[in-house]
């Protein structure tokens, strides 16, 4: 009888043991920051379920100066959105032939200055033939690599990208440093072709809808802080680090 009962005891002990946490399950662990998704995770040529688009040559150049385009983008509209003033130091990234990098320096002067950053060498070259005809003097050209803008951090007080995101082929790498570059109150403007629209007269491949584009922000650290939705074809939204 006697030890029946003082086995049923032990038994009755290990089972409250093994029933209580230990203190390592029950301490709190502070989390771990998200890791920022690569394109190496994702099939060649995608990122995060897009397929990314090709860069456009120099020989489109034309292309970005059409007379019409104040007509069906109305750029107008969009510089007045930036909201950049005198001093201001503005980034125009995927520049081309400064379409909009000169109106930015219109904007900012007399003190301000325009980094204009582009891949290609003919498109940096054509930006300087047209800031020299224009008489704009305080925009600098900056040569850009696949996966960095060599934008200086801590420089930039608005990254413009127009229509070139969705042609960028390492998105993480870019955005990382674009964040590096802005000042503590900079922010990234994205303007691209609206995908839900389908009478926008752009290929497929070269709209991002706006669920797509807070997806691979997000994902890269970046919070919107304000969108404008006015522009005829394309969307306007703003992003600053997530932790500001």
């Amino acid at each position: 009888m006697k030890r029946d009962v003082l086995i049923s005891a032990l038994a009755l002990t290990l089972a409250c043991q093994r029933s209580e946490p230990t203190p390592a399950t029950t301490a709190s662990t502070p989390s771990k920051p998200r890791a920022v998704p690569s394109v190496a995770a994702d099939p060649p040529g995608t990122y995060l379920g897009r397929t990314i688009a090709q860069t456009m040559s120099h020989l489109g150049a034309p292309w970005l100066v059409r007379p019409e385009r104040e007509r069906e983008e109305n750029t107008s509209l969009l510089m007045r959105e930036l909201r950049l003033k005198p001093g201001d130091v503005a980034c125009d990234l995927g520049a081309g032939n400064g379409y909009h990098s000169l109106r930015m320096a219109k904007a900012v002067a007399p003190d301000g200055r325009v980094l204009a950053s582009d891949l290609q060498p003919e498109m940096r070259t054509l930006l300087k033939q047209r800031a020299a005809k224009a008489g704009v003097t305080n925009v600098q050209t900056v040569a850009a690599t696949p996966t960095d803008p060599k934008l200086p951090p801590g420089t930039c007080d608005l990254i413009l990208m127009v229509d070139v995101y969705h042609e960028l082929s390492d998105p993480p790498a870019v955005l990382t440093r674009l964040r590096r570059a802005l000042t503590p109150r900079g922010v990234i403007a994205l303007v691209e072709f609206r995908e839900e629209d389908p009478n926008v007269p752009i290929k497929p491949l070269h709209k991002m809808s706006k669920a797509q584009i807070l997806k691979e922000y997000t994902a890269n650290q970046l919070r919107l802080t304000r969108a404008f939705d006015g522009l005829p074809w394309q969307h306007l939204m703003f992003f600053a680090p997530a932790g500001r």
